[in-house]
């Protein structure tokens, strides 16, 4: 006999927001791995210097690949001109915005204000509704019901993370979503985290984007060509496959409704070139517990809590592996979620729940 499970609602503003609120899980206090004050306090500790000189690092590659993409237009090497600037375009678009969402990448306010404008921009990402956005992602990470930027459901949509691999999905609802804030509007979500006080802002933030897009668009007319908005505007989407392979590994095949970082957010090694893409967020379950302490010492922070923590996955393909085997076993058992081992030396996994499940040692098996 076939068993159907029905699918939860992941929406905000469905039945799901009503139970996770009544678990407890809404608003909630999480686990956090012990950490002398002291020593956090030097991790919190924000700086101009490394951002300062990663965005010139970034905007030089950009500039540089730009050139090269603008070079080979009509040639057969355009095709990885502009694979590379997309990457450079896209990627760091994403950690650059989020990292400057938070406020922790520079410690001049303005900085990180201009750069995640930008961000926000290149990314496309209406810039103040998706502060409010991921700053209720962070409160409830992984509650369903209740944080608007879980990637994908349980079974996966798996058409919906293809269109992703060229931002076909977000992408256009992104657009649409800019055409209404025009109008002093906000959809249904964006009123669930987002205080009315900010709608001006993002009606003004909207306005000035679609002048920026009409004036890409007369400019590609005026040459008869799209090359200008190959340069900007259309790298969020031919660019974004790399973004979204690495955002799905933050937390899906993981554990949903808990209280615990250490359950629902993955951590894994990378080599230099993508730790600087992605601005050190595959120190992920360490950027959720503490998000206060900024992307240049994220590495040391997992050194402060390793201790009390899976093991970090050996590289990028391994952390992509483990998500998407995770996946495609979700879709025939929807609650199939990786349980990592954690030392003898961690404090117990929070569930968050009034079940109480057995906490994997090292030694015993995972999932």
């Amino acid at each position: 006999m076939n068993v159907v499970t029905k699918r939860r609602d992941y929406s905000i503003t469905g039945s799901e927001k009503k139970v996770a609120s009544e678990k407890g899980l809404v608003s909630a206090e999480w686990y956090t791995c012990p950490i002398p004050r002291k020593r956090l306090k030097q991790l919190m500790k924000r700086k101009d210097g490394p951002a300062i000189r990663d965005t010139l690092i970034w905007f030089g590659l950009l500039i540089i690949s730009g050139i090269l993409a603008y070079l080979s237009w009509g040639t057969w090497w355009a095709i990885p001109a502009f694979v590379l600037y997309g990457i450079l375009y896209m990627t760091p678009a994403d950690s650059r915005w989020h990292e400057c969402g938070h406020g922790t990448a520079f410690k001049t306010p303005w900085m990180n204000e201009a750069v995640y404008q930008i961000a926000s921009f290149m990314s496309l990402r209406p810039a103040t509704p998706s502060r409010w956005s991921h700053t209720r992602h962070h409160t409830d990470t992984i509650i369903v019901g209740s944080d608007p930027e879980i990637i994908a459901p349980r079974p996966p949509v798996w058409r919906i993370i293809v269109m992703e691999i060229f931002h076909l999905y977000g992408g256009p609802k992104s657009l649409m979503r800019v055409v209404i804030h025009c109008f002093g509007k906000l959809d249904k979500e964006e009123g669930e985290y987002m205080p009315e006080s900010e709608q001006r802002k993002t009606c003004w933030e909207s306005r000035i984007w679609i002048l920026i897009f009409a004036a890409i668009i007369a400019w590609c007319i005026s040459m008869r060509s799209i090359l200008p908005a190959m340069l900007i505007g259309l790298p969020t989407f031919y660019g974004s496959a790399l973004t979204i392979l690495l955002g799905i590994t933050q937390h899906l095949g993981l554990k949903e409704d808990v209280l615990d970082h250490r359950l629902n957010s993955r951590t894994f090694y990378t080599n230099r070139i993508i730790g600087f893409l992605y601005w050190n967020m595959n120190y992920h379950i360490e950027h959720h517990m503490f998000p206060m302490v900024p992307y240049h010492a994220l590495p040391d922070l997992h050194e402060e809590m390793k201790a009390d923590c899976p093991q970090a996955r050996p590289s990028f393909r391994a952390a992509l592996k483990e998500t998407l085997a995770a996946m495609l076993k979700q879709n025939k058992d929807p609650d199939y979620v990786i349980i990592s081992t954690i030392p003898d030396t961690a404090n117990p996994y929070r569930y968050g729940s009034e079940v109480k499940e057995p906490v994997p040692r090292e030694g015993t098996s995972n999932g």
